[in-house]
C-alpha cells in the first residue's frame, strides 16, 4: 500500500488529522462509525493509483482531537471540516467524494453546501431516516439508544442500536464484525475507544438530520447513491432507496452489506470507481 502524507489542519474547535496518497484529481474519502482514516487502508492505495485519495479521522475521534471534549455535534459542522480539507487539498478545482453510514450523510451535506466545490458525491448507506414514512419508529428507537447508554452504559445501547438497524423480522445477531478479514478486525478492535462518542453525539445527532430534497433533486447528476447488496431491507439501506427512487437516479449495488468497503475490499474498491465515473 502506498505510505500517505500526514497533515493536521485546524478547524473551529477541532484539529484534524489526514493522510494523502496518489495523483491525479482529488478524491476524497469520508468515513462512517467509529472508522477513521484507517477504515480506508484496504482501498485508498488501489484508488492512489488514478486519484489524490485524502482520508482523515473526523472531530472527536482517533487523531482528531476537540478543544472541549463534551462539545455537542453536527452534520453542518463536520461537513464544513470536509468542505476545508477539500479547500486546501484541491484549491480551485471541484473534487469527487466517497462517504460511507454516518460519512455518507456528510457527504450528502456537503454537495448541498458547497455545490461549486463538489463535482460527484457517492454516497454510501447514509442513515437519513428522516426521509422515511415511519421516521418517528426511528426517532424513538435513538432515543431509547441514549436514554440505555446513559443509564446502562455502551453494551446495552449497541445492542439496543444493532437491533433496531436489521431488517423486520431478522432476529440474527449484528453482522458488523462477522467474516472480517484479520487487518480489519485488528482496526474494529482499535476503534473501540471512539464507541462512547460515537453512540452519545454522533448517532443522535446524525440520525435526526433531514436532507435538503429540493437541493438535492437540482444536483441529482452529482449524486450517486449506493447501498449493499447484502443490505436490503435494513434500516440504513432504505433511505437511500427511497431517495434515488425519488430522484430518478438509480440506486447502486456494492459487495456485502453496509460493512462491505471491510468485508469486499477489492470488490468494493471496483465499484467505486465505475461509480465515481459514472
Amino acid at each position: 500500500m502506498t505510505e500517505p502524507a500526514i497533515g493536521s489542519l485546524r478547524v473551529d474547535g477541532a484539529s484534524l488529522h489526514y493522510e494523502v496518497r496518489g495523483r491525479g484529481p482529488l478524491l476524497l474519502l469520508i468515513p462512517g462509525g467509529t472508522g477513521g482514516a484507517a477504515s480506508f487502508d484496504p482501498i485508498a492505495g488501489e484508488l492512489a493509483a488514478e486519484y489524490t485519495v485524502a482520508t482523515f479521522d473526523p472531530r472527536g475521534m482517533s487523531r482528531s482531537g476537540l478543544d472541549d471534549p463534551g462539545a455537542e455535534q453536527r452534520v453542518a459542522e463536520h461537513a464544513d471540516d470536509a468542505f476545508r480539507l477539500l479547500r486546501l487539498l484541491s484549491p480551485g478545482e471541484p473534487a469527487r467524494v466517497f462517504g460511507s453510514s454516518s460519512g455518507a450523510i456528510v457527504a450528502v451535506h456537503l454537495l448541498t453546501a458547497h455545490a461549486e466545490d463538489v463535482e460527484r458525491v457517492v454516497a454510501h448507506e447514509p442513515p437519513m431516516v428522516e426521509l422515511l414514512p415511519d421516521a418517528p419508529a426511528h426517532r424513538a428507537l435513538v432515543a431509547r439508544v441514549t436514554e440505555t447508554f446513559r443509564v446502562e452504559g455502551l453494551g446495552p445501547a449497541m445492542a439496543l442500536f444493532a437491533a433496531g438497524l436489521r431488517k423486520e423480522g431478522d432476529t440474527t445477531g449484528p453482522a458488523a464484525g462477522i467474516g472480517l478479514p484479520p487487518q480489519a478486525a485488528a482496526r474494529a478492535e482499535r476503534t473501540m475507544a471512539d464507541l462512547p462518542y460515537f453512540v452519545g453525539r454522533i448517532v443522535p445527532a446524525f440520525m435526526s438530520y433531514a436532507p435538503d430534497v429540493s437541493r438535492l433533486e437540482a444536483l441529482s447528476d452529482r449524486l450517486v447513491l449506493a447501498c449493499g447488496q447484502d443490505s436490503r431491507g435494513e434500516l440504513p439501506y432504505r433511505p437511500a432507496a427511497l431517495l434515488a427512487e425519488h430522484l430518478g437516479t438509480g440506486l447502486r449495488h456494492f459487495p456485502g452489506g453496509h460493512t462491505g468497503l471491510s468485508t469486499h475490499p477489492a470488490e468494493f474498491a471496483g465499484h467505486l470507481r465505475e461509480a465515481l465515473r459514472a
